[in-house]
């Protein structure tokens, strides 16, 4: 097992779930802009989930 893809992994759950509750607070205090980084910081966190997963179907 790989420890920086590891690493990258919890990174990626991070950045989904920081996005996420930025998103949401965002919404809560009718800050646009705190909304749309949320969704962007989010979004992060899916593309860096979705290339690690990528890497772990090539490992074997």
């Amino acid at each position: 097992m790989n420890g920086m893809t590891d690493n990258q992994k919890s990174q990626a759950k991070g950045e989904q779930v920081k996005g996420k509750s930025k998103e949401a607070m965002g919404r809560m205090v009718g800050n646009e802009r705190m909304t749309a980084e949320g969704r962007a910081e989010k979004a992060k966190g899916d593309a860096r989930q979705a290339k690690e997963k990528g890497k772990d179907v090539f490992k074997d």
